[in-house]
């Protein structure tokens, strides 16, 4: 998909909070090597990687939009590639596989998971925050919306990727079974005051709208946005400012020595 930096960050303090939270759970690794799966334009990870004094932090995204902007970051051994984390496979090379907000946009978790616990050392650390309100009106009708417009679209609409989370409890077991002796899993919701409801579609216009802006014309894309702003506000109300409540879940394991 083709994403869009600058809307992306239009709510860059909101989106941050959650990293933060993660960061808690991640014990430092001096002198070790991490990776940064789905880092974006980059600045979180020059942030993971201070605050694990680790001696190398890679990011791995696939947006070529997103990864043009980690060129103006500068900080010692950190480095950028593109590629896919689905598909991520390094096996026993790494202190910290770190994942924020990115794991949804790839399906069959409990595989995936599989594939970054093998890349870890031993004693190694999985930190993970992927979003979990698939439920709330932003996400619902923005699908809604899509199926009465499906033949504006080549093909189905695509379906929302946060339906690909499991549930809290469903990624604590799969850690268990992964052999993840030490391990915190958690369902935390994140109040967003935004200056009002309508703010909430240009926060979904950087993020799960995504996936039809590359598949509508100018024109239909337009149409979509009228019709599901519309939407929205009739069942959410008007509201100035208006309190966006955002559930997500946080995932961290350590792998035995």
């Amino acid at each position: 998909m083709v994403w869009d930096p600058d809307q992306y960050h239009r709510f860059r303090r909101e989106r941050e909070a959650p990293f933060e939270d993660l960061l808690s759970l991640l014990g430092p690794v001096p002198g070790g090597r991490a990776v940064d799966l789905g880092c974006g334009t980059g600045e979180l990870t020059v942030r993971l990687h201070r605050h694990l004094d680790a001696a190398a932090t890679v990011g791995v995204d696939r947006s070529a939009e997103m990864l043009a902007r980690t060129a103006r970051l500068s900080a010692p051994g950190v480095s950028f590639t593109q590629g896919d984390i689905g598909s991520f496979v390094d096996p026993a090379a790494w202190d910290v596989v770190a994942s924020n907000a990115a794991l949804h946009w790839v399906s069959d978790h409990p595989a995936v998971l599989t594939r970054w616990t093998d890349a870890l050392r031993g004693g190694g650390q999985l930190a993970v925050q992927v979003p979990a309100n698939a439920d709330h009106p932003a996400h619902r009708l923005a699908a809604e919306v899509a199926e009465e417009m499906a033949d504006a679209f080549a093909g189905p609409p695509p379906p929302d990727p946060v339906w690909s989370v499991l549930a809290p409890e469903g990624y604590a077991e799969l850690l268990d079974d992964l052999g993840f002796a030490d391990q915190h899993v958690r369902l935390q919701v994140y109040g967003h005051r935004l200056p009002s409801t309508r703010d909430v579609v240009e926060w979904v216009k950087g993020s799960t709208l995504t996936r039809f802006r590359e598949r509508l014309d100018d024109d239909a894309y337009a149409r979509f946005l009228d019709r599901y702003r519309t939407r929205l506000l009739a069942e959410v109300g008007e509201h100035t400012p208006y309190f966006f409540a955002f559930k997500r879940i946080l995932i961290w394991g350590r792998r035995p020595g």
